[in-house]
Order: C-alpha cells, then structure tokens, then sequence
C-alpha cells in the first residue's frame, strides 16, 4: 500500500509545480500585455489577479489531499479526519469555482476586444473542472461518513 501512496504523493506535488510555473510566467508577461494594450492593462492585471487569488484555496486543497493518503497510509482512512478533510477540499472546490466565475466578465472584455468568442469557452474550462472535484469530493464525503456510520455499528454489535 505505501508504494501505490507513494506514488500519488509524488503525483500531488507535480500537479503543483506547473501551476506554480505557470502563474510565475503569467506575472512575468503581464508588462508586456500592459503595455501593447493600454485599455485592457487593468481588465488583464485583474484576471491574474484573480488567477494569483485561486491558487492559494488550489495549494491547500492540494495540501488536505496530501494529509488524505497520509490517513490512508496510516490506516486511519475511515476516521473523521479524513471526512472532515474532504470536506475543506469540496469547500477549496467551490471557492476556486467561484473566484473564476468572477473573473468571466473580465474575460469577455478581453474576447470582445480581440474577437475571440472561444476565449469564454477556454476560460470556464477551470471553473467546471474544480465544480466537478467539488462535487466528487462531497460524494466521497458523503459515502465516507456512512462507511464510518456503517463501521460504529458494526463495532458495537461485536
């Protein structure tokens, strides 16, 4: 069991890292965009804005999954800690969802400006991706907490 953990560990920390990159080079062009577009520096510095802004719920969600495998290596995976940290990651999910729905309108600015209508589309990609971990992880907390339910039953009728 720990080498498969072990595994997804390792997968939680390349998850980040690119993400990571990618908002380090998203700062670094954000003078160039500034300056070749002088109407829209404030529309684009509030879009990063708003991307700087996800990463911070995306970082600890990140983190509570990694304390999840943890519970599963320590064979604590039906406790409330686990319940109660699927829990943070649907709460993150859904946070996350909404900082880029706030940013949409700021997006179709920025597609108006350029004709871009695809632009919307690319842009919601991120707010349903963490809609759907938001609803996944409230199912597992969900089946979780009846796992847990289950199990307190059957410890007490032994």
């Amino acid at each position: 069991m720990k080498k498969s953990t072990l595994l997804l560990k390792v997968a939680i920390i390349l998850i980040g890292i690119p993400v990571l990159v990618l908002a380090v080079l998203l700062w670094a062009g954000v003078g160039d965009t500034a300056i070749q577009a002088l109407t829209l520096g404030y529309v684009i510095t509030g879009i990063l804005i708003g991307i700087t802004l996800s990463m911070v719920p995306f970082y600890t969600a990140l983190y509570q999954t990694y304390k999840l495998i943890t519970y599963i290596d320590r064979n604590k995976a039906f406790s409330s800690l686990a319940v109660r940290g699927l829990r943070k990651i649907k709460q993150y999910a859904f946070i996350i969802t909404g900082i880029y729905i706030l940013i949409l309108p700021l997006v179709y600015i920025v597609a108006e400006w350029d004709d871009a209508p695809g632009l919307i589309l690319i842009a919601s990609i991120p707010a349903f991706a963490a809609f759907v971990v938001g609803v996944f992880s409230s199912v597992l907390e969900y089946l979780l907490e009846e796992a847990i339910d289950i199990k307190n039953e059957n410890d007490l009728t032994v």
